[in-house]
C-alpha cells in the first residue's frame, strides 16, 4: 500500500521572537537555522516516520538549500527518485515564531513552481499506481489537476494555500483537508465551521476541518463529528497542519474510518507542537506511545 505525494520541498528559515512585528517594525530574534520544510515534503515525512511506504513527485534547485530541504525526506525512507531537478532555487519559506508558539510563514515557491503537468506526466505510471495521492495548494494548478486526473486509487487533498484550482478536479478530494480559514476559502463566505464543514460536505465525499487545538470536525456519509485533540503545552505550531494530514493519510491506508483516522491524526499533530520545528518534530509510534503529553 502507497502514498504518492505530488507537492512543494522547502527549506525553512525559521526566526524566533518574542512577538510578531507590527507592519513597518523592527524585532530583533533568535535562530536562524536552515530545516527541512514544505507541505508535501512535511506530509510524506510525517507519513513514513509512521511507517508507510512514501513516493514524493517534486523539484528542488541545484542549490545548496536542496541538501537541507531533502535530508529528513531521505532519513524517513521517503523515496524521491521523482523528485526532479530545476535550474530554479529550492523553495524557501521564511518563519517567524512567537513565544507562544503561533507562526507566521511567507514562501517563495523557487523549483515547487515547475510541478507542473510535464513533471507530473513524466511520473504519470507511478501517481497511476498509488493507492492514495495527496495534494497540497504549494504547487502550479495544472500539475494538481494532471495528478488528481491520472490517480486511480484515493485522492486525499489539504489545499494549503487555497489556490485556483480546477473545481471538478478538487472535488475528488476524499476527504478534503482545509483549516476553518481555508474553509471559508474555498467557499468564497464567512460562516462558522461547523456550517463550513456541513456546506462542503455536500459538495465532496468527505471532509476535515481542523482547528487547531481545538481539534477537527470530521465529516463523511455518517455525519459530522468533532474529533478532540489532546491537551498540550505548545512550543512551535508550524507544520502540525501537515503532520495531521500525513498521520491521518497514513491510518486510512491501514483501513481506519475517517474518524479514526482523525482521531489518530489529532494526537500526532499535539505530539508535533511540543518540540521546534516541522519535520523534526514529527513522531514513529515508538514516540507516540511513550505519551510525552499527545495522549
Amino acid at each position: 500500500m502507497s502514498i504518492v505525494v505530488v507537492g512543494s520541498i522547502n527549506a525553512d528559515l525559521t526566526i524566533n521572537v518574542e512577538r510578531h512585528p507590527l507592519p513597518g517594525e523592527t524585532l530583533l530574534g533568535t535562530g536562524g537555522k536552515i530545516t527541512p520544510g514544505g507541505k508535501g515534503a512535511n506530509q510524506a515525512v510525517a507519513a513514513a516516520r509512521l511507517g508507510s511506504e512514501v513516493f514524493l513527485v517534486g523539484a528542488v534547485g541545484e542549490d545548496a538549500h536542496a541538501k537541507d530541504a531533502t535530508n529528513l525526506l531521505i532519513d524517513a525512507g521517503v523515496d524521491l527518485n521523482a523528485v526532479e531537478i530545476s535550474p530554479k532555487p529550492t523553495g524557501l519559506a521564511i518563519i517567524t515564531v512567537a513565544s507562544d508558539g503561533e507562526n507566521t510563514v511567507m514562501v517563495v515557491p523557487g523549483a515547487n513552481g515547475d510541478v507542473g503537468a510535464g513533471v507530473v506526466d513524466k511520473h504519470a505510471a507511478l501517481v497511476a499506481g498509488a493507492d492514495l495521492v495527496l495534494l497540497q495548494g504549494e504547487i502550479p494548478a495544472d500539475g494538481f489537476a494532471r495528478a488528481v486526473e491520472l490517480a486511480k486509487g484515493r485522492v486525499v487533498v489539504n489545499l494549503a494555500p487555497v489556490i485556483d484550482v480546477d473545481r471538478d478536479a478538487l472535488r475528488r478530494a476524499d476527504p478534503l483537508i482545509v483549516n476553518e480559514h481555508e474553509a471559508q476559502l474555498v467557499l468564497g463566505k464567512k460562516s462558522s465551521p461547523e456550517a463550513c464543514a456541513e456546506e462542503l460536505l455536500r459538495e465532496f465525499p468527505s471532509v476535515v476541518v481542523t482547528l487547531g487545538a481545538d481539534g477537527a470536525l470530521v465529516g463523511d456519509a455518517e455525519g459530522i463529528v468533532r474529533v478532540a485533540s489532546p491537551s498540550v503545552t505548545s512550543v512551535d505550531s508550524v507544520g502540525a497542519g501537515d503532520a495531521f494530514t500525513g498521520a491521518l493519510c497514513h491510518r486510512l491506508l491501514a483501513g481506519d474510518s475517517l474518524v479514526e483516522a482523525a482521531t489518530f491524526a489529532a494526537r500526532v499533530g499535539a505530539f508535533s507542537v511540543t518540540r521546534p520545528g516541522a519535520q523534526p518534530s514529527y513522531p514513529d509510534y515508538s514516540q507516540l506511545s511513550l505519551g510525552n503529553g499527545a495522549e
